[in-house]
């Protein structure tokens, strides 16, 4: 049967101080991701960024405790807010900060962004872009790890806005019914975009939905690192041992807005409510608790603080190795395919030659996403490819005339 569970407290006793190198460690995380987002919300607010940009300050305690219950050849997948838990599981943010900057450097060469980040050899499958579209996913990597009888287990994160999707209630019954090694850390902000929880769902405890299914189901504190730590160790062992999947419905708060596009506090809550949430932020709660167990002190912080403040400073696009021009040429070939087969059109009589002037500021485009270095080549190239097309609608252009009756 179901159990639902509200980890809503601290585990009894004080802090194992054998573990206090790896209870710092998880600050030294949550400080790093916080001060990266920051420089990618700067970089983004100087258009060094395109695209999409969602940052996950505020929810730093949910990435580092949970993905620090996995073992290394776990699966994860992620929503598009998920540069907090690339960086957790181990993902250079050097890497990380090239893809958002689109350079070949980039976790996914460039070509994914914010949204995109992905690491096989860590088990990183992917933050998605299509809300709930990677739940389907994560299921069927659970049942792969059941069909190979492995001990792995896969976890997806994903906001409580995914969850009045078909997909979500289709692979939550999936994974029930043949009893996968899945876990479904819901990590619930309040917020999708700029709706409230209590205006999109009938349900408010999202834990709730989890007994549809006959699923174990726990409500957690996503401020406390530690909390958060606890019940993914519980939902792990569930997995592993008795090969059933959990829900996990996260309780945290974005102090950002859903995107960079969304002011900080926007139209839909107040400033008040927001800096009302700031008094719980899970960095300056883990650390007082450091500090009040005696495993670290102000100064201590404060340093490691100044430290990461630099380490991400240094991630940033002046320090991000640009593309090769063979990089460039591997790209722009790409896209001026369509323009070579421009000779192989099939002409019609009564219909002009189709000029391919989109294709070309496509390419032109893409010229945008390299530095300066690299662009003589990538002129080059673009040029060649134009001339070949300007050939080839000259030659069309006889075999027409040519075909014409006198």
């Amino acid at each position: 049967m179901a159990t639902t569970a509200r980890s809503r407290t601290r585990p009894r006793g004080g802090l194992d101080p054998a573990r206090a190198d790896i209870h710092r460690d998880w600050l030294r995380q949550m400080l790093l991701i916080r001060r990266f987002e920051e420089k990618a919300g700067e970089a983004y607010s100087l258009g060094k960024i395109g695209g999409f940009c969602h940052l996950y300050i505020g929810q730093e305690a949910v990435a580092v405790g949970s993905l620090a219950a996995l073992g290394p050849d776990d699966y994860i997948t992620c929503s598009y807010r998920e540069h907090g838990h690339a960086l957790a599981r181990g993902i250079g943010a050097r890497r990380v900060m090239a893809e958002l900057f689109g350079k070949a450097a980039g976790t996914s060469k460039g070509k994914g962004g914010s949204m995109h980040l992905f690491d096989a050899s860590l088990g990183f499958l992917g933050g998605h872009g299509i809300v709930g579209g990677h739940i389907p996913l994560s299921t069927g990597m659970a049942f792969a790890a059941k069909y190979r009888d492995t001990e792995q287990v896969a976890v997806c994160y994903f906001g409580e806005a995914a969850v009045n999707n078909g997909a979500f209630h289709e692979a939550l019954n999936m994974a029930a019914l043949w009893k996968l090694p899945a876990i479904y850390l819901c990590e619930n902000n309040r917020y999708g975009m700029g709706t409230a929880l209590e205006r999109a769902s009938a349900i408010y405890d999202i834990s709730e939905r989890a007994s549809s299914y006959d699923m174990a189901n726990e409500v957690v504190d996503g401020q406390d690192v530690l909390i958060m730590h606890a019940a993914m160790e519980r939902a792990v062992q569930r997995a592993r041992s008795d090969k059933v999947p959990t829900l996990l419905e996260v309780r945290t708060y974005r102090f950002m807005g859903h995107s960079m596009s969304d002011p900080i506090h926007g139209h839909y809550r107040t400033k008040e409510e927001v800096e009302d949430q700031r008094k719980r932020d899970p960095i300056s709660v883990w650390s007082q608790r450091l500090i009040a167990e005696g495993l670290t002190d102000e100064a201590a912080v404060k340093a490691l603080d100044q430290e990461l403040s630099g380490f991400a400073t240094a991630a940033g696009a002046g320090r991000i190795p640009a593309a090769t021009a063979n990089e460039v040429h591997m790209k722009l070939s790409h896209l001026l395919v369509p323009l070579n087969y421009t000779r192989g059109t099939r002409w019609r009589r009564d219909l002009s030659v189709p000029a391919p002037p989109l294709t070309a500021l496509a390419v032109a485009a893409e010229l945008d996403r390299y530095p300066p270095s690299a662009l003589p080549f990538a002129q080059t190239h673009l040029k060649r490819g134009l001339n070949q097309v300007v050939a080839a609608l000259e030659e069309a252009r006889e075999r027409v005339a040519a075909a014409l009756p006198a």
